[in-house]
Protein backbone atom coordinates (compact mmCIF):
# COMPACT_ATOMS: atom_id res chain seq x y z
CA UNK A 1 0.00 0.00 0.00
CA UNK A 2 1.29 3.22 -1.00
CA UNK A 3 0.90 5.77 1.60
CA UNK A 4 2.25 9.72 1.39
CA UNK A 5 5.26 11.07 3.29
CA UNK A 6 4.97 14.44 3.26
CA UNK A 7 4.45 16.22 6.45
CA UNK A 8 1.00 16.92 7.89
CA UNK A 9 -0.20 20.56 6.07
CA UNK A 10 -1.63 23.12 8.55
CA UNK A 11 -5.11 23.74 8.85
CA UNK A 12 -5.87 26.69 6.81
CA UNK A 13 -4.30 24.70 3.62
CA UNK A 14 -5.19 20.82 3.87
CA UNK A 15 -8.75 21.19 3.12
CA UNK A 16 -8.98 23.04 -0.31
CA UNK A 17 -6.02 20.94 -1.17
CA UNK A 18 -8.03 17.58 -0.62
CA UNK A 19 -10.91 19.46 -2.06
CA UNK A 20 -9.62 18.51 -6.11
CA UNK A 21 -8.77 14.64 -4.25
CA UNK A 22 -11.70 12.92 -4.36
CA UNK A 23 -11.51 9.15 -3.87
CA UNK A 24 -9.82 7.42 -7.33
CA UNK A 25 -11.73 3.92 -7.99
CA UNK A 26 -9.14 2.26 -9.03
CA UNK A 27 -8.74 0.39 -12.67
CA UNK A 28 -6.21 -2.56 -11.68
CA UNK A 29 -9.10 -4.94 -10.23
CA UNK A 30 -10.81 -5.20 -13.90
CA UNK A 31 -13.65 -2.98 -13.58
CA UNK A 32 -16.19 -5.11 -15.19
CA UNK A 33 -15.31 -8.14 -13.18
CA UNK A 34 -16.07 -5.63 -9.58
CA UNK A 35 -19.07 -4.35 -11.03
CA UNK A 36 -20.80 -8.18 -12.19
CA UNK A 37 -19.58 -9.51 -8.76
CA UNK A 38 -22.39 -7.25 -6.35
CA UNK A 39 -25.81 -7.18 -6.70
CA UNK A 40 -27.31 -6.19 -10.14
CA UNK A 41 -27.81 -2.48 -10.58
CA UNK A 42 -25.02 -1.63 -7.96
CA UNK A 43 -24.69 -0.35 -5.22
CA UNK A 44 -27.46 1.67 -3.50
CA UNK A 45 -27.17 5.25 -4.16
CA UNK A 46 -28.33 8.03 -1.60
CA UNK A 47 -31.93 8.90 -2.43
CA UNK A 48 -30.76 12.29 -3.11
CA UNK A 49 -28.28 14.69 -4.00
CA UNK A 50 -27.22 17.11 -1.33
CA UNK A 51 -30.32 17.30 0.56
CA UNK A 52 -28.81 18.85 3.83
CA UNK A 53 -30.51 18.67 7.38
CA UNK A 54 -30.45 20.45 10.15
CA UNK A 55 -26.34 19.83 11.80
CA UNK A 56 -26.57 18.10 15.00
CA UNK A 57 -25.06 20.16 18.42
CA UNK A 58 -21.78 19.10 17.79
CA UNK A 59 -20.39 17.93 21.30
CA UNK A 60 -16.76 19.09 22.55
CA UNK A 61 -13.39 18.44 20.48
CA UNK A 62 -11.18 15.45 21.67
CA UNK A 63 -7.76 15.33 22.44
CA UNK A 64 -6.11 13.61 19.38
CA UNK A 65 -6.07 9.78 19.65
CA UNK A 66 -5.10 7.24 16.78
CA UNK A 67 -8.51 5.89 15.04
CA UNK A 68 -8.62 1.66 15.53
CA UNK A 69 -11.83 0.74 14.50
CA UNK A 70 -15.34 2.11 12.68
CA UNK A 71 -18.49 0.97 13.54
CA UNK A 72 -21.78 2.12 11.37
CA UNK A 73 -24.76 -0.11 13.12
CA UNK A 74 -27.16 0.60 10.41
CA UNK A 75 -25.71 -1.09 7.83
CA UNK A 76 -23.89 -3.56 9.94
CA UNK A 77 -20.05 -2.01 9.23
CA UNK A 78 -18.19 -3.25 12.05
CA UNK A 79 -13.77 -2.59 10.76
CA UNK A 80 -10.64 -1.83 11.52
CA UNK A 81 -8.85 1.60 10.46
CA UNK A 82 -5.53 2.08 8.69
CA UNK A 83 -3.86 5.36 7.90
CA UNK A 84 -3.75 6.15 3.97
CA UNK A 85 -2.77 9.18 2.14
CA UNK A 86 -2.92 10.62 -1.41
CA UNK A 87 -1.50 8.86 -4.39
CA UNK A 88 0.78 10.21 -6.70
CA UNK A 89 -1.72 12.15 -8.87
CA UNK A 90 -3.62 13.71 -5.99
CA UNK A 91 -6.52 11.19 -5.34
CA UNK A 92 -7.26 10.28 -1.95
CA UNK A 93 -6.33 6.55 -1.48
CA UNK A 94 -8.47 3.70 -0.23
CA UNK A 95 -6.88 0.70 1.79
CA UNK A 96 -5.60 -2.42 -0.61
CA UNK A 97 -7.67 -3.73 -2.96
CA UNK A 98 -7.41 -7.41 -1.38
CA UNK A 99 -8.96 -6.03 2.03
CA UNK A 100 -12.35 -4.99 1.26
CA UNK A 101 -13.21 -4.81 4.62
CA UNK A 102 -10.75 -2.98 5.64
CA UNK A 103 -11.19 1.02 6.25
CA UNK A 104 -8.97 3.73 5.79
CA UNK A 105 -8.46 7.18 7.93
CA UNK A 106 -6.73 10.15 5.93
CA UNK A 107 -3.88 10.57 8.21
CA UNK A 108 -3.06 14.19 7.34
CA UNK A 109 -6.35 15.39 8.18
CA UNK A 110 -7.71 16.41 11.87
CA UNK A 111 -8.08 12.88 14.08
CA UNK A 112 -11.57 12.44 14.15
CA UNK A 113 -13.28 13.98 17.11
CA UNK A 114 -10.69 17.13 17.09
CA UNK A 115 -11.32 20.20 16.09
CA UNK A 116 -11.85 20.30 12.13
CA UNK A 117 -12.99 17.42 9.08
CA UNK A 118 -11.64 13.93 9.43
CA UNK A 119 -11.72 11.58 6.71
CA UNK A 120 -12.57 8.11 6.16
CA UNK A 121 -12.79 5.71 3.04
CA UNK A 122 -13.09 2.28 1.65
CA UNK A 123 -14.12 0.18 -1.05
CA UNK A 124 -17.03 -0.12 -2.21
CA UNK A 125 -16.37 -3.22 -4.00
CA UNK A 126 -13.91 -5.54 -4.78
CA UNK A 127 -13.52 -8.69 -7.19
CA UNK A 128 -14.52 -10.70 -4.46
CA UNK A 129 -17.96 -8.82 -4.16
CA UNK A 130 -19.40 -5.87 -1.96
CA UNK A 131 -17.04 -4.36 0.38
CA UNK A 132 -16.45 -2.41 3.51
CA UNK A 133 -19.05 0.42 2.27
CA UNK A 134 -21.11 -1.08 0.14
CA UNK A 135 -24.50 0.21 2.00
CA UNK A 136 -22.82 3.69 2.76
CA UNK A 137 -25.52 5.30 0.22
CA UNK A 138 -28.19 3.93 2.30
CA UNK A 139 -27.56 5.84 5.30
CA UNK A 140 -30.05 8.63 6.27
CA UNK A 141 -29.03 11.95 8.77
CA UNK A 142 -30.06 10.40 12.32
CA UNK A 143 -27.76 7.33 12.09
CA UNK A 144 -24.56 7.17 13.84
CA UNK A 145 -20.97 5.94 13.36
CA UNK A 146 -18.31 4.88 15.93
CA UNK A 147 -15.16 5.58 15.97
CA UNK A 148 -12.89 3.58 18.38
CA UNK A 149 -9.08 5.05 19.28
CA UNK A 150 -6.29 3.50 20.80
CA UNK A 151 -6.78 5.31 24.21
CA UNK A 152 -10.13 3.48 24.95
CA UNK A 153 -12.54 6.38 23.78
CA UNK A 154 -15.63 5.97 21.31
CA UNK A 155 -16.85 9.15 19.65
CA UNK A 156 -20.18 8.78 18.43
CA UNK A 157 -21.01 11.09 15.13
CA UNK A 158 -24.05 11.95 13.87
CA UNK A 159 -24.92 11.68 10.43
CA UNK A 160 -26.75 14.94 8.70
CA UNK A 161 -26.32 13.82 5.20
CA UNK A 162 -25.88 11.82 2.74
CA UNK A 163 -24.93 12.89 -0.77
CA UNK A 164 -23.43 11.87 -3.87
CA UNK A 165 -21.04 13.92 -5.97
CA UNK A 166 -18.94 13.98 -9.32
CA UNK A 167 -15.35 12.34 -8.67
CA UNK A 168 -14.19 15.25 -10.75
CA UNK A 169 -15.98 18.06 -9.06
CA UNK A 170 -16.23 17.54 -5.11
CA UNK A 171 -16.88 20.08 -3.53
CA UNK A 172 -14.94 21.99 -1.04
CA UNK A 173 -17.22 22.02 1.85
CA UNK A 174 -16.69 18.27 1.89
CA UNK A 175 -13.40 19.00 3.59
CA UNK A 176 -13.99 22.25 4.92
CA UNK A 177 -13.16 23.26 8.41
CA UNK A 178 -16.66 24.20 10.14
CA UNK A 179 -14.46 25.21 13.45
CA UNK A 180 -16.45 21.63 14.98
CA UNK A 181 -15.43 18.23 14.93
CA UNK A 182 -16.51 16.82 11.70
CA UNK A 183 -16.44 13.53 9.71
CA UNK A 184 -16.68 12.44 6.20
CA UNK A 185 -17.23 8.77 5.22
CA UNK A 186 -16.38 8.59 1.36
CA UNK A 187 -16.63 5.44 -0.71
CA UNK A 188 -17.01 5.22 -5.22
CA UNK A 189 -20.63 5.56 -6.23
CA UNK A 190 -22.70 7.43 -8.34
CA UNK A 191 -23.03 6.01 -12.54
CA UNK A 192 -21.14 2.95 -13.47
CA UNK A 193 -19.23 2.67 -16.62
CA UNK A 194 -17.19 -0.44 -17.81
CA UNK A 195 -14.30 1.64 -19.46
CA UNK A 196 -14.43 3.87 -16.78
CA UNK A 197 -15.54 2.64 -13.52
CA UNK A 198 -17.92 4.70 -10.59
CA UNK A 199 -18.57 8.50 -12.16
CA UNK A 200 -18.89 10.02 -8.24
CA UNK A 201 -18.11 9.42 -4.79
CA UNK A 202 -21.16 8.59 -1.92
CA UNK A 203 -19.76 11.21 1.14
CA UNK A 204 -21.75 10.88 4.45
CA UNK A 205 -21.75 14.03 6.86
CA UNK A 206 -21.46 13.31 10.36
CA UNK A 207 -21.36 15.52 13.50
CA UNK A 208 -19.25 14.63 17.07
CA UNK A 209 -22.26 14.17 19.00
CA UNK A 210 -20.70 12.47 22.41
CA UNK A 211 -18.29 10.12 23.68
CA UNK A 212 -17.41 7.31 25.53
Amino acid sequence: MHLTSRPPPDRDSWGPRLAAAALGCALVLGLQLIHHATAPGGPPQPAGHGTTTTTPQPAHPQPAATPTRVTIPAIGVDAPLTPVGLDPDGWLQAPPPEAGHLAGWYADAPAPGTRGTAVLTGHVDTAAGPAVFYALGTLTPGDTIGVHRDDGTTLDFTVHEVAVHDKDRLPERVYADTGNPELRVLTCGGTYHPDTGYTGNVVVYATLTGTR
